[in-house]
């Protein structure tokens, strides 16, 4: 009998510690995304797992990606790592997609940049004859070749819920709880060593590109041979305020969204960074979320009215500082 209890003790550590590693802490998953219907479905995942997320969407559609591309790499994303930037693997395999420095995907330090992971991983499906006609795991395992190639399918759904939030096609559909974790934390949390609004414009720069503090509709020139991850965006900081402008158009960029779809990835890409970058406050289209509220939801902006929403659409405000 005692060494049936010891086991089950043992068990029950083990299982609290697999969940605390997998989840980032006290409180998680903390990020919850629906559907744009109403169908009820929704999927919950951690503060990590949302940057990261929102990292894959950007690269996606800045390289001109349709919306079931981004699905195709989140759905990989969720199958190899959990969605998070992991240090080991299968043999020499790194970041969120598993890659290999042996098998040519670039060094271990350009693996575990999800940005560049990310883009890579696009440059392969990009090469994939007809992929999007294809079945997802097919699509997915013609760029990853994994030892398990039917394991991408049970991630289509979440992927799908996450790639219409992450692209903008849905609005107001992500949120966060955007408090900041204690104890063991997530490495997306200790990346950020600084916040405010400096850090902010840092980070809009690593998921967006290099043009990403341009003023929008400026002629930007750009070092990388591949696209920027998205059309030039202007960020202005006033106070604690970030301000990013939404160019206006039936199509704003590389992937042929509009308007209103690429702010609302703004403003969704905020939400999902908010407790790694402390922001506070994200406003958009008349709509605004607020950290640490009792039920995280996008609420009507004070703005005020129609018009004040028609107004608010040509930019996002991200507040920082809690």
């Amino acid at each position: 009998m005692r060494f049936g209890a010891a086991l089950m003790v043992l068990f029950a550590l083990a299982g609290y510690l697999v969940v605390q590693y997998v989840t980032g802490g006290t409180g998680a998953p903390g990020c919850k995304v629906v559907s744009g219907r109403a169908d009820g479905k929704a999927y919950e995942f951690t503060p990590e797992q949302a940057v990261n997320a929102a990292t894959i969407a950007a690269v996606g559609t800045g390289r001109g990606m349709p919306q079931r591309a981004v699905a195709i790499a989140l759905a990989t994303a969720l199958q190899e790592s959990g969605l998070r930037n992991i240090e080991h693997g299968d043999r020499d395999s790194l970041g969120l997609f598993q890659q290999r420095p042996s098998q040519g995907w670039g060094t271990e330090k350009q693996i575990m940049d999800p940005s560049y992971a990310a883009g890579m991983f696009y440059e392969h499906l990009a090469k994939v004859p007809d992929y999007q006609d294809l079945p997802l795991t097919v699509a997915a395992q013609r760029v990853q070749r994994s030892g398990y190639p039917e394991a991408y399918a049970k991630h289509e759904p979440d992927a799908a819920l996450l790639a219409a939030a992450l692209t903008g096609r849905t609005a107001a559909s992500l949120t966060c709880e955007g408090r900041q974790r204690t104890g063991t934390g997530t490495s997306a949390e200790a990346a950020a060593t600084a916040t405010g609004p400096d850090a902010v414009r840092a980070a809009l720069v690593r998921d967006f590109g290099r043009d990403a503090l341009q003023e929008a509709g400026a002629e930007v020139g750009s070092a990388r041979s591949t696209p920027t991850p998205t059309p030039s965006v202007a960020a202005e900081a006033q106070g604690r305020t970030v301000t990013v402008p939404v160019p206006d158009g039936a199509q704003t960029d590389a992937a042929g969204r509009s308007e209103r779809e690429r702010g609302w990835q703004l403003a969704h890409w905020a939400v999902a960074n908010s407790t790694a970058l402390h922001i506070r406050q994200v406003v958009y289209a008349g709509r605004e979320w607020t950290a640490g509220s009792t039920d995280s939801r996008w609420r009507g902006s004070r703005t005020g009215g129609a018009a004040g929403a028609e107004r608010s659409v040509g930019s996002v405000q991200i507040v920082t500082g809690q």
